[in-house]
């Protein structure tokens, strides 16, 4: 052990205080930078888009802005098929996030808890799924949904953005189930539960917490994805791809509603089932 080191050990330990004083001070400065780097670009997009023309360009930004008003924000939401695409995102990703879980799930409990022929290279090929690009994918993904009257449907729109999560959400699932002890599985069916209720009775309020962070994870996949929409959709165009082709040659003001139109479903989404993200820390959200 080097002399540095023994020096700093014995001021630790010499005066206790002063280094869980030091220790604080640092947990909570990681913390405020944290969500200064978070809740910033939220701020500056916020005054973007309420703010007007004025807001955008007014240089230096001030903590408590003037002008600020609800009117730039309504009138882009009035433009044409705005709420006609948010519908059609807030819908896909719930396509989304439901075959997820409902998918995502019993695959992922049969990897925690069976053993069987090709397990380790079934989770390999599993990953393996989103090493393709959609690029590539795009022709033929256009004539088969066409051939099957899945294109310019929100439908259609969801299946694709749940190829792109189901991968994710097996295995975090997976993780999951492995966290939940097998014992109180087999407890449960001394006591007359079939394999069903024992998995419903006992293993999935445990995981609850970590199939909510999958199902947030999926959202998040859906409502940002653009490529796929853009592709298959001509009318029925989801938020992402209807501000891509819109917004290009809007106001810079138009652009910052957007924006926020983009983040603020998100930020509901996972502030709505924070307690049960928490819960996977062991922190109370009361």
């Amino acid at each position: 052990m080097s002399t540095q080191a023994i020096s700093s050990e014995a001021a630790a330990t010499a005066n206790p205080a002063s280094f869980v004083s030091s220790r604080r001070w640092l947990l909570w400065s990681g913390i405020a930078a944290l969500c200064a780097w978070v809740l910033v670009p939220i701020y500056l997009v916020a005054l973007g888009a309420f703010g007007g023309r004025q807001g955008v360009y007014i240089w230096p930004k001030t903590g408590l802005p003037t002008g600020i008003s609800l009117e730039p924000f309504i009138l882009f939401l009035q433009t044409e098929g705005v709420v006609r695409s948010f519908l059609n995102s807030l819908g896909a990703a719930g396509i989304t996030v439901a075959l997820s879980i409902l998918l995502g799930a019993p695959a992922g409990y049969a990897l925690a808890r069976y053993n069987f022929p090709g397990k380790d290279s079934y989770r390999l090929l599993v990953l393996l799924t989103r090493a393709f690009p959609l690029a590539i994918l795009a022709l033929p993904l256009t004539v088969s949904f066409i051939r099957l009257g899945l294109y310019d449907t929100i439908v259609g729109v969801g299946l694709i953005h749940t190829v792109l999560a189901l991968p994710f959400a097996a295995l975090v699932t997976q993780g999951i189930f492995l966290g939940v002890p097998k014992e109180l599985e087999e407890a449960a069916w001394v006591f007359g539960c079939t394999r069903i209720q024992a998995f419903f009775k006992v293993v999935a309020p445990l995981a609850l917490p970590g199939i909510v962070a999958t199902a947030v994870f999926a959202f998040v996949i859906s409502w940002n994805e653009v490529f796929a929409a853009s592709v298959l959709t001509v009318r029925n165009r989801t938020l992402t791809a209807y501000l891509l082709t819109v917004l290009s040659e809007s106001p810079m003001h138009y652009r910052f509603a957007g924006g926020l139109m983009l983040i603020l479903p998100s930020v509901v989404f996972i502030f709505a089932v924070r307690r049960y993200l928490f819960a996977i820390w062991g922190i109370s959200s009361k």
